[in-house]
């Protein structure tokens, strides 16, 4: 069971295994692990997951996405998502973080049935892609249905502070047969007003800050390079805690 602060789990989505740490440190209730946030985030590599699960003591959820863009996969992607499965149910991750659609919006039943069976005994959550979704509330049903423990959702807007009132609906509709994570854009000015709106016992935030590149050396030659790279802030994921400890 994951932590809870003052009664909410607060999960951080980590990007490499110092952000894991550094959000278990800062007091997070469980990780969510990705890389490539610049992207929305896809499936971390081997070595980052054998360690994260080595050296963390909360839970670790682990993104299965093989890219960025929209959420149908074709059968060579669908090959390596399988094997991405596999390697976590292997390590005995926690739960996997998954979603899959059809062309037309509606949610891959057979694609999620295969991926909820093959990580068994292993935990599937719904991420974002439900916020793509033609029908929330048909879709709602249909992962409820599948068996998934938790949906990751902004309210099918572009930050969970907007799509606060579809939240609210989605969380009421759910009636505790599974959980509505708010997600999108939290930060210490919005949190409490999505939670209280919204009546989620679960909330998700990247909490992250822009890490300049160490190089002393441009290359004037080649402009991409030396980008800056997003870490998970101590100070962020720090102040999360203390609102929700003394909400």
């Amino acid at each position: 069971m994951d932590k809870k602060i003052n009664g909410i789990q607060l999960e951080i989505c980590a990007n490499s295994l110092a952000s894991a740490l550094i959000a278990q440190e800062a007091g997070a209730s469980r990780i969510e692990l990705c890389t490539n946030l610049e992207n929305g985030g896809t499936t971390p590599s081997y070595g980052q997951i054998k360690l994260v699960k080595e050296k963390l003591h909360i839970g670790v959820n682990v993104l299965i996405r093989p890219r960025g863009g929209d959420f149908v996969y074709d059968e060579s992607e669908w090959e390596a998502i399988k094997e991405d499965v596999l390697f976590c149910k292997e390590l005995k991750c926690e739960s996997i973080v998954f979603g899959a659609l059809l062309p037309d919006g509606n949610v891959d039943l057979e694609k999620m049935e295969e991926i909820i069976s093959l990580a068994s005994p292993m935990k599937v959550v719904f991420h974002r892609a439900f916020d793509k979704c033609l029908d929330a509330e048909k879709a709602l049903e249909e992962v409820i249905s599948l068996g998934c423990i938790r949906i990751l959702t902004s309210g099918l807007a572009n930050t969970a502070l907007e799509g606060k009132n579809r939240l609210q609906t989605l969380q009421q509709q759910s009636n505790g047969r599974i959980e509505i994570m708010p997600g999108a854009g939290v930060n210490n000015e919005n949190i409490l007003e999505i939670l209280h709106h919204t009546g989620c016992t679960s909330i998700h935030a990247s909490a992250k800050e822009t890490i300049s590149s160490s190089m002393t050396y441009d290359q004037p030659n080649v402009s991409d390079m030396n980008e800056a790279t997003f870490r998970t802030s101590k100070k962020k994921v720090e102040e999360l805690v203390h609102l929700l400890e003394n909400a």
